[in-house]
């Protein structure tokens, strides 16, 4: 998908109607991620926020495949997911956040998983949300993604991913400031 925007987080027309084409495409080849959702009432959602549709193209062009994966009723809200098989392409070797990146001597990412976040307009999945995410199919067998830190962990300089092997979610431990090249993080977007 082009990056040529009209604004930042503005999509042009046709930005936006190919977004909206692919995402009803995926809606309905993964009717098991929303078995009792519509997709007219999600893109009638979209549509009232194009803010969101800005940060759902940004999971899209980094290689995310964002799909809804639930709708709050609380809120009202729906929820997307990053639904790609592997973690995202264009968000690998980040370490977790700004402090971890700053901390390295040498041999420093170009990113952060936080702080690409942010610009995205998501949010990182949490290790809950990961883990609703892996009854919906299998993700990330070949690969890992950052997940939500909790502090205590974070203070202490760590940060934790996850990942499916052996029919079973891992939620391991790095030093923050750690990245691979098939370590990228999902995220997460309610609209």
């Amino acid at each position: 998908m082009s990056t040529n925007y009209i604004n930042k987080n503005e999509l042009t027309t046709a930005q936006r109607d190919e977004l909206l084409g692919a995402l009803k495409m995926r809606f309905e080849k993964n009717m098991n991620r929303h078995p009792v959702l519509e997709w007219s009432q999600v893109q009638a959602k979209l549509e009232a926020h194009p803010e969101k549709l800005w940060s759902l193209n940004e999971m899209e062009r980094t290689g995310g495949e964002p799909d809804v994966v639930g709708f709050d009723k609380s809120t009202g809200e729906y929820i997307f997911y990053d639904c790609s098989a592997e973690s995202p392409k264009g968000r690998r070797s980040i370490c977790y956040d700004r402090e971890g990146l700053e901390s390295r001597k040498e041999h420093k990412p170009e990113n952060n998983a936080i702080d690409l976040a942010a610009e995205m307009g998501i949010e990182i999945l949490t290790e809950e949300q990961y883990r609703e995410l892996q009854y919906l199919g299998k993700f990330d067998t070949k690969t890992s993604s950052w997940v939500k830190t909790p502090s205590e962990i974070r203070k202490l300089g760590g940060a934790i991913f996850a990942d499916f092997r052996y029919g079973n979610v891992f939620v391991y431990h790095n030093g923050a400031e750690s990245y691979f090249s098939g370590r990228a993080f999902r995220g997460a977007l309610r609209v």
